[in-house]
């Protein structure tokens, strides 16, 4: 259960992480500057379990792993939105930072609120207004990348 951060429609890779912090890939050093040019504070206040709620298309943009890795760093559980960049998409599971497409959380859930997330089931609770919201629960093999922390170390554990 997190904080929720509101966003608008296209929020693109390059707003997520500035290419003028691209020059590493530590997840550290790019959580330091995830959201930086829409959200100054939004690095210096992010707590662990936090969510994002944004509008359509999040995540246009470059195809740079990069942004999902920022936002996964800084300690964020998810991002909830009507739909996201299809590269966007790929990169959040590959790197295992879950995403849930949800239209009516996306539009009624409101910056400050408390959310909590069922991923199993793809309930998405807004406790500070109790009022519930369902998205498509993630397939098992989607959970399955999370759990594990991504493709890469999916796989080294399915060849174990």
């Amino acid at each position: 259960m997190g904080k929720a951060y509101k966003y608008g429609d296209n929020v693109d890779t390059d707003v997520i992480i500035p290419a003028r912090f691209l020059n590493t890939s530590d997840p550290a050093e790019l959580a330091k500057h995830a959201m930086e040019d829409i959200d100054a504070a939004f690095a210096s206040s992010v707590q662990p379990g936090d969510v994002i709620v944004a509008g359509s298309n999040f995540g246009s943009g470059s195809s740079r792993e990069h942004a999902p890795l920022a936002l996964k760093a800084a300690g964020l559980a998810a991002v909830i939105a009507p739909s996201f960049a299809r590269i966007f998409y790929r990169n959040a599971f590959n790197i295992g930072f879950p995403i849930l497409e949800s239209r009516e959380a996306a539009a009624a859930i409101e910056a400050g609120d408390e959310v909590r997330i069922d991923f199993k089931t793809g309930e998405i609770t807004d406790v500070t207004k109790g009022v519930t919201y369902h998205a498509e629960p993630l397939p098992a093999f989607m959970q399955g990348l999370i759990e594990t922390g991504g493709l890469v170390e999916y796989v080294k554990a399915k060849r174990r």
